[in-house]
């Protein structure tokens, strides 16, 4: 199989996927085969922006059959492969580059940028579904159900999803704060935080000093960490409690906080259903209180 492998092995993640193929190739079918062909020879870029449907058209094959042979691979789908393919490339390929490789691959047709941000819209829920167990989820309401307080904190643009669930779970009727502040001010928004505290942090894949210090402040007062991410928990120095995982982007065609928002609403509903009386009463009283507001 060594005349279709290219030496272009930059980015690991395609030196991984030709590993699994070369591991797997004896008991590939023929479709497989040609799918395979087409994924080991075909660049990181290029990967990233490439639909299954784009992928069966290049292999002759189907997108059915690209799928079940990622799935062959090891990879649960094409997400999780795109995910592994972006990870260097955010870090090595300056953010113009990337924007450049965006426009270009979108083109100016209006239709095909509708239809490529839905397509990667749905693959990452779908991938997001499939990577968080019903215990997982299940623990992270349960921590929060039973929380004094409950802080979210999200980094860069996961601070729309830890200040909309925030909001959210205010509503249930859960005492609840959005850490706002970085940097020297985010000390005071910590100084309160205690034992029976729980606090849920929003951050795809960087660790920066401020989380360090969320984690190492939750781990000194007792405070229960739920931690929002898509890959930062492969490198945490401090335990957290419960890890959902939450894929990031793989092209940037798509908000980072998208799955991080959906995480929420989940989290949400779940509140709502294990205490349905305290949610009715908050939303009683959030109505009384808008209608004197004259809303």
């Amino acid at each position: 199989m060594n005349d279709f492998v290219t030496t272009n092995t930059e980015n690991p993640s395609i030196s991984r996927l030709r590993d699994r193929i070369a591991r797997s190739w004896d008991g590939l079918s023929r479709a497989e085969r040609a799918v395979c062909r087409v994924l080991s020879s075909t660049s990181a870029e290029r990967l990233l922006y490439a639909s299954a449907a784009d992928l069966g058209e290049m292999s002759k094959t189907s997108n059915a059959s690209v799928v079940r042979t990622l799935q062959t691979l090891g990879y649960s789908g094409l997400s999780e492969l795109k995910q592994e393919i972006a990870a260097p490339l955010t870090s090595q390929v300056a953010p113009d580059v990337r924007l450049r490789q965006r426009i270009e691959h979108l083109g100016r047709d209006i239709d095909r940028v509708q239809q490529e941000i839905w397509s990667e819209a749905q693959a990452l829920i779908e991938h997001a579904r499939t990577l968080n167990a019903d215990a997982t989820l299940s623990s992270a309401v349960n921590l929060l159900v039973h929380a004094r307080t409950v802080s979210c904190y999200g980094l860069g643009a996961s601070k729309v999803a830890a200040e909309h669930l925030a909001v959210r779970l205010g509503r249930t009727g859960l005492t609840t704060r959005h850490l706002s502040a970085d940097g020297f001010m985010l000390a005071d928004e910590l100084l309160h935080l205690g034992a029976g505290d729980a606090v849920v942090v929003f951050a795809p894949g960087r660790m920066t000093r401020d989380i360090e210090a969320i984690l190492e402040q939750a781990h000194l007062v007792g405070a229960q960490v739920i931690l929002v991410t898509d890959h930062l928990h492969e490198r945490l120095s401090q335990p957290v409690d419960v890890v959902i995982q939450a894929p990031h982007t793989p092209t940037g065609l798509t908000s980072e906080s998208l799955t991080g928002l959906l995480v929420g609403d989940i989290l949400v509903q779940g509140i709502t259903v294990v205490g349905p009386d305290a949610a009715l009463q908050s939303s009683h009283t959030l109505n009384d209180i808008r209608s004197r507001l004259g809303y």
